[in-house]
């Protein structure tokens, strides 16, 4: 795929009409959308979330993620889009199909693949409204055979605010000859407002973790979260709880529907993710390891499939065949 040096940034005018002006798209492009007492800060670059604000009656804007402005304020992973495989694969290593594949270990933490190749890259701005954006990429075989995903993918994704709150869907279409192997996942810190994360109350509908190994890579062991310190499904304080566990088997809801929550009773906050039938795992993180602001967020990551499951299918991996389109969505609602 050929680098991506510009895009059709859009630009509201005073009648709320959209204007596309081609510009260089660099880790500092940012659009704004809004919808009544929301907005949001997305860029192309990376299709990030990079902040999400409601506005209250004498106009001050209340922060619902940990987010940053401009690329240089990033940390952590904030906002990222995590295609095509999120968490992380040990070893960069994998086989799929009869084809064993070696990605580039670029994990901080130890000899892994982390987060997929998207998150730092240029994308597209194929559709631009004044509450509504989607992004567009595409990964091709030639750019990315010699990094172990010989694959070709068109991958869109949309931010939307309405009176549900904020939408991100994904739309992965596999556009090569062969079927690939497909991970979608999402990485956005949240607050309730308070200084540490400590004093927040967070409930996760995991039923089940993975353990992982000193090098945070999956041992290929679940373990069952019942009559242990990691059973969130129902709220409880996180205190000094040092969260970077992979839930998974999530507990949902007639529809379908699985939701964590994080809440602050003191400020009457509350915020809930709610994650259609094609996640199945969550990743919840206190950022621990983020040094100049650790813990000041918690990430609650939804993913279509679990850390590593390009080494275990079975832990919610999409195999998609040529042609086929796989789409999801989650919901950030905030209540307070």
């Amino acid at each position: 795929m050929p680098a991506l040096s510009e895009s059709s940034i859009a630009f509201v005018d005073r009648r709320n009409v959209y204007c596309p002006t081609m510009i260089p798209v660099t880790p500092d492009t940012e659009l704004s959308i809004s919808f009544e007492t929301q907005r949001a800060v997305v860029s192309p670059w990376g299709a990030s979330l990079r902040r999400y604000l409601i506005i209250n009656d004498g106009g001050w804007e209340t922060d619902i993620l940990w987010g940053y402005t401009g690329g240089r304020g990033k940390r952590g992973g904030q906002g990222d889009v995590l295609i095509p495989f999120p968490g992380r694969i040990g070893d960069g290593r994998y086989a799929f199909e009869g084809q064993s594949l070696q990605l580039e270990c670029n994990d901080k933490e130890g000899p892994n693949a982390i987060h997929g190749f998207v998150r730092s890259l240029p994308w597209h701005v194929q559709e631009a409204h004044a509450n509504k954006v989607t992004f567009e990429i595409h990964l091709d075989t030639d750019t990315y055979a010699g990094r172990g995903y010989p694959f070709s993918l068109a991958v869109w994704v949309t931010y939307s605010l309405g009176p549900s709150g904020l939408t991100c869907t994904f739309d992965v279409k596999n556009v090569g000859q062969q079927a690939a192997p497909i991970g979608v996942g999402f990485h956005p810190y949240f607050t309730v407002g308070t200084s540490l994360i400590d004093e927040a109350e967070v409930q996760i509908p995991g039923t089940a973790y993975l353990e992982f190994n000193e090098r945070l890579a999956p041992t290929g062991t679940i373990l069952s979260v019942a009559d242990t310190p990691w059973d969130y499904r129902r709220f409880r304080e996180i205190g000094r709880q040092r969260f970077n566990h992979c839930y998974v088997q999530l507990e949902r809801d007639a529809q379908g529907i699985a939701t964590a929550s994080l809440r602050h009773t003191a400020r009457n906050r509350s915020i809930h993710i709610t994650m259609d039938h094609t996640f199945t795992a969550v990743v919840v993180y206190t950022g621990d390891a983020i040094a100049d602001a650790p813990r000041a967020a918690l990430a609650i990551e939804p993913m279509t499939c679990a850390s590593d499951a390009f080494n275990h299918p079975d832990w919610g991996l999409k195999r998609l065949v040529p042609g086929e389109t796989f789409s999801g969505r989650y919901t950030v609602t905030f209540v307070g």
